[in-house]
């Protein structure tokens, strides 16, 4: 992809019908509803991109933007390698600021839809903020290792989801 805007694209046409449609199974309308549903659809797609490079770059894939690799000098022969470099800690970084930024534009709709639903997206909020927390926490080291949540994650994502 080229830059974000090709990203935002292919989430648009991948991750964002399905919030939609689950907005109008539960009669959710409103454009603040679609607003919010696609930031979090957009934020979940590119979470999994940033928390799966390990996985993805050997296969030959990733999806960070031309655009950005080019603007923190990562250089696809590092990627390939899956050689961390200060650049690509500071790349990863900005991608998973970006995400957080987004999640957190669609949250307030946890507290729109009803009752099972709310506190399902709750989770799944709670849960994408969580892996970008494990992507902090590990120096945005996501070239060796895949952040993934572990069992004593569930308490806290159940309490950050009853709480906010």
């Amino acid at each position: 992809h080229a830059d974000r805007a090709a990203l935002l694209d292919y989430c648009r046409r991948s991750a964002n019908p399905v919030g939609r449609l689950l907005l109008h199974l539960y009669g959710v309308h409103g454009d603040a509803a679609l607003r919010e549903s696609d930031a979090i659809c957009s934020a979940l797609q590119l979470i999994n991109f940033w928390q799966d490079l390990s996985v993805d770059l050997p296969r030959g894939r990733h999806y960070l933007a031309d655009a950005d690799c080019a603007a923190y000098g990562v250089a696809r022969a590092d990627l390939a390698a899956l050689r961390r470099t200060s650049a690509s800690d500071r790349l990863v970084l900005d991608c998973a600021a970006w995400a957080r930024g987004l999640m957190l534009q669609g949250a307030p709709l946890v507290h729109r839809l009803p009752g099972r639903a709310g506190w399902e997206l709750r989770l799944v909020v709670q849960g994408g903020l969580a892996v970008l927390d494990k992507i902090e926490a590990n120096g945005y080291d996501v070239f060796q290792r895949r952040p993934s949540l572990g069992k004593t994650d569930w308490l806290r994502l159940a309490w950050r989801a009853a709480t906010r």
